[in-house]
């Protein structure tokens, strides 16, 4: 939802300074077309540059680690690179969120 919300403000910028209004000078309209393109390439791209996937030859070992997300109540499993030195958090599809202490 957000996504489509800063999407469309981007295509609005755009819209904005491709409308000719009147004499209006050309910088302000090129801005606009600028920061609008930027806002619509950061917002297309993002997901393809910040996607959470391992680096090549990672070999992930489970450290025992175990935890409940406090936001989601779900179980997670610590898994460690001892290449890089990388930690990652993987659900174990338990879902303990109704479980009594």
């Amino acid at each position: 939802m957000l996504r489509a919300i800063v999407m469309t403000l981007g295509v609005l910028a755009i819209a904005a300074g491709a409308l000719p209004f009147g004499a209006a000078a050309p910088g302000p309209r090129i801005y606009l077309i600028c920061v609008g393109a930027a806002i619509i390439a950061g917002t297309a791209f993002e997901r393809w540059r910040y996607r959470n996937t391992p680096p090549a030859g990672a070999h992930w070992e489970r450290t025992g680690e175990r935890f409940e997300d406090p936001s989601t109540g779900e179980t997670m499993e610590v898994h460690y690179d001892r290449a890089s030195g990388e930690r990652r958090y993987v659900r174990t599809g338990e879902n303990d969120a109704g479980r009594q202490p």
